[in-house]
């Protein structure tokens, strides 16, 4: 049989998660981490774009970043269609080794 604390319903005080406010320790530094995280995609996603669009000289849309190629495709191609992919996957590496070293540096103290 299961034992009576898990049958009792959860006190209000088990949900309290707040993204904007988060409590302070271990939480706060992962907020913090995911902010950061998020602000990096953010800028090279929507930034870069932003940069395109604001560097073309004239109507055409020939400009100093929308003249280059590489392997005779637009920069812009190359930048949104593989670089972003690979920016993104090293972002979310950084993230994991972040959290990883975050996780074990709580761990430790909890464990002193």
């Amino acid at each position: 049989m299961s034992s009576p604390e898990f049958n009792r319903p959860p006190s209000p005080q088990d949900y309290r998660v707040n993204f904007f406010r988060p409590k302070a320790g271990f939480m706060r530094s992962e907020v913090i981490y995911i902010w950061i995280a998020l602000i990096a995609w953010a800028l090279l996603t929507f930034g870069f774009q932003f940069l395109i669009y604001s560097g073309q000289a004239d109507v055409n849309g020939s400009g100093p970043l929308t003249s280059r190629t590489i392997f005779s495709f637009p920069f812009e191609y190359w930048f949104t269609g593989q670089f972003l992919i690979v920016w993104f996957i090293l972002i979310c590496f950084l993230f994991n080794l972040m959290v990883d070293r975050l996780t074990e540096r709580y761990r430790q103290r909890k464990e002193q």
